[in-house]
């Protein structure tokens, strides 16, 4: 009797090109790591509040195998206050220029807000990370196209401040494919080249336990959009519900939820513990493509 031939391993993926270089997404799973730069982040506590520390800490997501880092100013945990647009540019621009001169990757901007992105992009921030998915700013989109940067466009129901607040859907996964697919048209009529957006499904940003997982398990329809799919469930309080554990405890959750994530269709995850993402994802993508085969460029 014949063996049954195995199945090809995937070949397809994405690149994304950015100023400081492209983030690969063929064959293997990148790795965004979180630099918060506020003193009421949900995951740290404000632990790199300070933008010495925070510059460190970016430098040593790098070196333990970060693809990209992303730089906030303002809490987007549930509740949060928002802050001005000029205290959100005094916590970022210096840990920014620090990090651009000492690190190759690129480095993504967290904000709604288009003057600070336009100064974090100034100050060498190659890409924005908007959970507003371009609609708390009228003017983010224009910035966006006309910097010619990537956009990651984020799927939260209502505000930081009101997102928790009883979140209701009638299929999870078919209205966050479906928002996603319009903010994706809106920003390509904007002039933003489709090349040059990643989706985010919003783990945690208006969703319940139930609708967590559903979108875990419904990431395969997101990733039928055909652009690269970002997901970013790292110490979230869903994980904290499941595990009855802090936010500094979820590790294990959190490097669970990346792997399973990985396997259906993410091509990046968004992460507080690098290292330990670097490890976990080095398997989880042996799994989905193989091993990495001469000339690739696996995790580790």
């Amino acid at each position: 009797m014949t063996a049954k031939k195995e199945a090809s391993a995937p070949q397809s993926g994405f690149v994304l090109t950015t100023r400081a270089g492209r983030i690969d997404m063929v064959r293997r799973t990148a790795i965004m790591g979180v630099v918060n730069v506020t003193p009421d982040s949900f995951s740290d506590g404000g632990k790199f509040f300070d933008a010495h520390r925070a510059a460190a800490h970016g430098q040593q997501l790098a070196a333990e195998g970060a693809d990209v880092l992303d730089i906030g100013g303002e809490s987007t945990r549930p509740g949060a206050q928002t802050v001005t647009v000029d205290e959100e540019i005094r916590r970022v621009v210096p840990v920014i220029r620090r990090l651009r001169a000492e690190i190759k990757i690129p480095i993504s901007i967290d904000t709604l807000k288009s003057d600070v992105a336009q100064a974090a992009l100034d100050a060498g921030a190659d890409m924005v990370n908007d959970v507003s998915a371009l609609r708390a700013d009228p003017t983010m989109a224009a910035l966006v196209a006309r910097r010619a940067v990537p956009v990651v466009l984020m799927h939260m129901q209502g505000t930081p401040q009101t997102m928790q607040q009883n979140p209701a859907y009638g299929d999870v996964v078919e209205e966050v494919r479906d928002f996603l697919k319009e903010r994706v048209e809106y920003a390509v009529r904007s002039g933003i080249a489709a090349e040059m957006i990643v989706v985010d499904p919003g783990i945690g940003f208006g969703k319940n336990l139930d609708h967590n997982l559903a979108l875990l398990r419904g990431l395969p329809a997101i990733a039928a959009l055909g652009l690269p799919l970002l997901v970013g469930a790292s110490r979230k309080a869903f994980i904290g519900k499941l595990l009855d554990l802090g936010p500094e405890e979820r590790l294990e959750g959190s490097l669970a939820a990346a792997v399973a994530a990985a396997l259906a269709g993410a091509n990046m995850i968004r992460v507080h513990d690098v290292k330990e993402a670097v490890r976990a994802l080095c398997v989880a993508d042996a799994l989905r493509f193989g091993p990495a085969e001469a000339g690739e460029a696996p995790h580790v």
